[in-house]
């Protein structure tokens, strides 16, 4: 059963946070306020990054992690900003961030019906603040590529900070992060096996590391960014293989397996069914439902796949229970059921079927403005490459997420892919807009993105630079 101090996020009764975590939260807070909104991105990924979880500041009985410290500074830059030029989202508010927002707002207020009690929802105003708050400073905070790309160089930055600490623990069996404050000094040890975990945890640094690496392959073909891909890319490996954990192995096989698609990228709706006919046909040829391979799936031989697999079995024959709000009963369904340890179950226990499916929405609206933005760029490998990159990450958080409970970190950066991906495609329209309409073809102009009509990006450009206005 879950511990009963714990069940509404429990905490500390006071403040937990330390001093020099503190100041360093207080400086990150003034950089942010003061620098550009396009580099304003680099102080608030390094503070959430290297403070630890554990750090509390409590105020009238409200939880303010060094996250929503940072959040709150966010948005007030953010009014702070209104009068000023230019969109606040780029490309306008898209379908994608409606689907956020209304994940967000769904969510909570399911889990305020759930739980008629004060306590539920002070923590639902903190989910909340995480949650909607999150995305919307992080996307505020990524105004364009540019931006997105500075963003990703500070995670290679962060990953390598993480990495050599892991590392020293492999030796050591000791987190030099722990004589700073805020995490444990003595490493995690599971079967004989070190579990390096950094400031951030052995189960949230190890999916982090996998899930980057196509970010840093991509980071590698931009201007003056190959020495942050290279040590990202280092970083982040010895992320996956420090933490010792099969979601942290599944992260990086998943970016593997969608950077393998590269060659076949024109036939991934064919791919797609070909999955869908193969897990049908499974599940009917085996004596187990498909969803039982989950529990095959160990591959440090310490791994709680069993677990995982009954929490999913459990959740399909319990529909009943939690379809409409969700349903705090979960914790009495079996052993260990209380430890949400896969994403999706997650948010469909704690906010029903309706929070699962805008949750999946995100998803695949991610994912289908990824491919329509790829079809207008046909012929232009390079911006080819970079939604591909995007994709890949975020196929690799699918396959993540049948194994963790994102929790704060992997949240933040889910949004900052989110970001991105709206922030790319945009730009890749915007720019296949204009070169059609210098062209004259004022049909295609009138084409919406999904339509994937479109001329190469590299020949609409070409005609922008024959027939500037």
């Amino acid at each position: 059963m879950v511990p009963q101090n714990l069940r509404f996020g429990g905490g500390a009764a006071d403040s937990t946070i330390l001093p020099q975590m503190l100041v360093l939260l207080l400086i990150a807070i003034v950089v942010m306020m003061l620098l550009p909104r396009g580099k304003a991105i680099v102080p608030f990924l390094v503070a959430f990054l290297t403070i630890p979880f554990s750090q509390v500041v409590v105020l009238g009985g409200f939880h303010f992690t060094a996250l929503r410290a940072l959040i709150l500074a966010g948005l007030a830059k953010r009014i702070s900003s209104q009068k000023s030029s230019g969109d606040k989202y780029p490309g306008g508010f898209s379908a994608i961030d409606g689907a956020v927002v209304l994940w967000s707002v769904v969510a909570v207020v399911a889990f305020c019906i759930e739980f008629v009690q004060m306590q539920a929802w002070i923590n639902a105003l903190g989910t909340l603040l995480d949650t909607l708050g999150g995305y919307l400073v992080v996307r505020f905070l990524i105004p364009d590529s540019n931006a997105m790309r500075r963003a990703i160089k500070t995670l290679a930055v962060i990953c390598v900070i993480e990495a050599i600490p892991m590392i020293g623990e492999q030796y050591t069996r000791i987190n030099v992060f722990g004589f700073v404050g805020g995490v444990p000094i003595a490493s995690a040890i599971r079967e004989g096996t070190v579990r390096s975990a950094g400031t951030l945890g052995a189960l949230t640094a190890g999916p982090l590391g996998g899930l980057v690496i196509p970010l840093f392959l991509w980071l590698w073909t931009q201007e003056k960014s190959r020495i942050a891909a290279l040590a990202g890319l280092a970083g982040a490996t010895a992320m996956v293989f420090t933490s010792n954990s099969s979601t942290s192995l599944m992260a990086l096989f998943g970016s593997l397996v969608g950077l393998a698609f590269w060659p076949l990228r024109t036939w991934m709706r064919q791919i797609r069914w070909g999955l869908v006919i193969t897990l049908v046909a499974l599940h009917l040829y085996m004596k187990a439902p498909v969803w039982a391979l989950i529990s095959r799936v160990d591959l440090t031989g310490s791994s709680s796949s069993y677990q995982r697999e009954a929490l999913v079995d459990m959740t399909i024959r319990r529909f009943s229970e939690w379809w409409l709000l969700g349903t705090p009963d979960y914790v009495n369904w079996g052993w260990d059921s209380w430890d949400l340890c896969n994403q999706f179950v997650a948010v469909a226990l704690t906010g029903g079927l309706l929070a699962l499916i805008i949750y999946i929405a995100i998803f695949k609206r991610s994912f289908g403005a990824i491919g329509n933005a790829r079809k207008l760029v046909n012929g232009d490998r390079g911006q080819e490459w970079s939604l591909w990159c995007l994709g890949s990450t975020l196929f690799a958080t699918v396959v993540a997420y049948f194994g963790i409970n994102s929790g704060a970190v992997l949240m933040i950066a889910f949004f900052l892919l989110v970001a991105s991906i709206c922030v790319v495609t945009s730009e890749v329209r915007q720019t296949a807009m204009e070169g059609a309409d210098v062209s004259g073809d004022s049909h295609f102009a009138a084409l919406p993105i999904r339509s994937g009509a479109a001329v190469p990006i590299g020949q609409a450009m070409s005609r922008l630079r024959q027939h500037p206005r």
